[in-house]
């Protein structure tokens, strides 16, 4: 008899939806200098702002009483300052709210994991854009939920009939996720009727609308369309009553390795999250906190727009490259901001079997789109990120994916 534990006899059930990351095993793949990369959404390193990094870290750790303070246990709603910090830079999206609406996570992608914790029990449905993100799609996965399709540009079953697919499949309907400024794989943004409608169904149906807002930071042109939050405290008359659920990210404006993000909601919901946190890791790390607060109150606004000028230089340069060398049959998005174009392939093209290909002969990289999706899958589209090659490395690798596809 063997001693070795069969621990694939031991797992949960939720184990058997959890799913590697296709675009963490693709960032593997910057290790490899021939690979032009269109894979990760990546910030460009050239941004981070390292100087006032070393000199926030250097004065908090050089005066004995905020050492002190950096370094011990905290709170698990997070740096108070930090907090206020948000609550005011939220005051300035439009959303009235204070510290008391925040919850500092780490990165959004702890929020989306606390909150489909508190919200899915087996069987519930979520809905979800087709294609989403994929990230949210693992974070959802692990507590068995059904998903039903959701189109913000209309065309949705009625809120009588969503309810009913769900109650048929054992649970009810539970929250509406998107990512509604530039998103993630499409870079499309929701309009402000879109908004407006997902708000009229999320109150007929009664359910939350979790906004997941990355890149809303990083628009090119064009006039901010306001937060779904801010839209409903309007409705509502004050944050607490609200049932959107807005989760904010540092990841992208200042530096991803802090890890630090945050969740605007309604009280009630904040304090049960604090439950979630306490039970996933206490609090998020006090010095990182101290660091971004001590980054995020002298140097945001100035980040954000260096970030938007490198940005979108490479949007124009890849949208460019598309139109000049891309064959018949190829369709993409024209982003106003984020990270994203999102590329539609002729039909027979399969985009997992042309990444095998282009890593192969080409040595471009990107990823296939199937894996954005949870109903409804089209195969032959893929997500291509602009933040992180050159405009040289965007030209001759878009050259490279074209001539691929020309002979597929």
């Amino acid at each position: 008899m063997s001693n070795t534990l069969a621990w694939n006899e031991l797992l949960a059930t939720r184990a058997s939806r959890m799913r590697a990351s296709e675009i963490r095993e693709l960032l593997k793949l910057l290790d490899q200098p021939d690979i032009i990369s269109f894979a990760g959404g990546i910030p460009d390193p050239s941004l981070f702002p390292a100087e006032a990094a070393k000199n926030a870290t250097v004065d908090i750790l050089s005066d004995p009483k905020s050492a002190a303070q950096a370094m011990q246990y905290s709170v698990s709603e997070g740096y108070a300052p930090l907090r206020a910090w948000i609550a005011s830079h939220m005051g300035r999206l439009g959303v009235a709210c204070t510290a008391d609406n925040i919850l500092i996570t780490n990165g959004s992608q702890q929020g989306l994991d606390f909150l489909a914790k508190l919200l899915i029990s087996p069987g519930d449905t979520a809905l979800v854009t087709a294609p989403t993100y994929l990230g949210a799609l693992q974070a959802f996965n692990p507590y068995e939920p059904r998903y039903d399709r959701l189109n913000t540009d209309g065309g949705n079953v009625t809120p009588a009939e969503f309810e009913a697919r769900a109650r048929d499949a054992g649970g009810r309907v539970k929250f509406a996720y998107v990512v509604p400024d530039f998103a993630n794989p499409t870079g499309e943004t929701m309009s402000l009727a879109a908004r407006q409608s997902l708000l009229d169904m999320a109150s007929d149906l009664d359910i939350a609308i979790i906004e997941d807002t990355a890149y809303e930071a990083l628009r090119f042109e064009g006039e901010p369309v306001t937060p779904i939050l801010a839209l409903d405290i309007a409705r509502q008359g004050h944050i607490d009553a609200t049932r959107t659920v807005y989760c904010g990210t540092f990841s992208k404006t200042i530096a991803p390795a802090y890890r630090v993000g945050w969740i605007c909601a309604a009280a009630p919901l904040i304090s049960k999250l604090v439950l979630v946190k306490q039970a996933a890791d206490l609090h998020s790390s006090t010095i990182n906190q101290m660091v971004m607060h001590a980054i995020a109150s002298g140097h945001y606004d100035a980040q954000v727009e260096a970030a938007r000028d490198l940005y979108r230089g490479r949007r124009d340069a890849l949208v460019s490259a598309l139109e000049r060398d891309m064959p018949a049959g190829v369709s993409w998005t024209k982003p106003e901001g984020g990270l994203f174009v999102w590329v539609t392939l002729p039909e027979a093209i399969d985009g997992a079997a042309l990444l095998a290909r282009a890593i192969a002969e080409e040595r471009v990289a990107f990823v296939p789109g199937a894996a954005f999706f949870a109903t409804d899958v089209k195969r032959n589209t893929i997500r291509l990120n602009f933040s992180s090659p050159n405009e040289a490395q965007i030209n001759e690798g878009i050259r490279r994916l074209a001539r691929l596809i020309r002979n597929s």
